[in-house]
């Protein structure tokens, strides 16, 4: 049986307008308003919640959604092509074609892999090409 996986993880606090995303494990992240809207868990699981439950609305994304939602997204955390730059996520709609390539080399989660390569076939069927 597969399990679903979680490829995004966010919270919207309806009290002050701010999203707030978990990118990864202990992600912990709150709103900046009395409410203290909060976030954890990134890929790994979800955790949310605030002060009024009712003003925190949860967007979470599994990688068994349709993919034209799943690649809007799911994203990459990158450091640059030398490695030194500061942490940034890129969609995965957005990752250029050699980084594609170069995470294919690079490799990591099986779950990850899948998506790339599916963006890889998504982008090879419906000719599109990221520079």
């Amino acid at each position: 049986m597969k399990v679903e996986q979680l490829v995004y993880n966010s919270v919207k606090c309806l009290q002050c307008g701010e999203e707030l995303i978990s990118y990864h494990r202990h992600d912990y992240k709150t709103c900046s308003c009395e409410n203290e809207t909060m976030v954890d868990g990134g890929l790994s699981y979800t955790r949310y919640g605030g002060l009024d439950v009712r003003m925190v609305k949860p967007h979470m994304i599994y990688d068994d959604d349709p993919f034209e939602i799943v690649r809007e997204y799911a994203s990459r955390g990158g450091r640059g092509v030398n490695g030194d730059e500061p942490l940034t996520y890129t969609k995965l709609k957005d990752i250029n074609d050699d980084w594609l390539d170069a995470i294919i080399d690079y490799g990591g989660p099986i779950w990850h892999m899948e998506l790339i390569k599916k963006e890889i076939l998504h982008r090879y069927d419906n000719k599109i090409s990221v520079k």
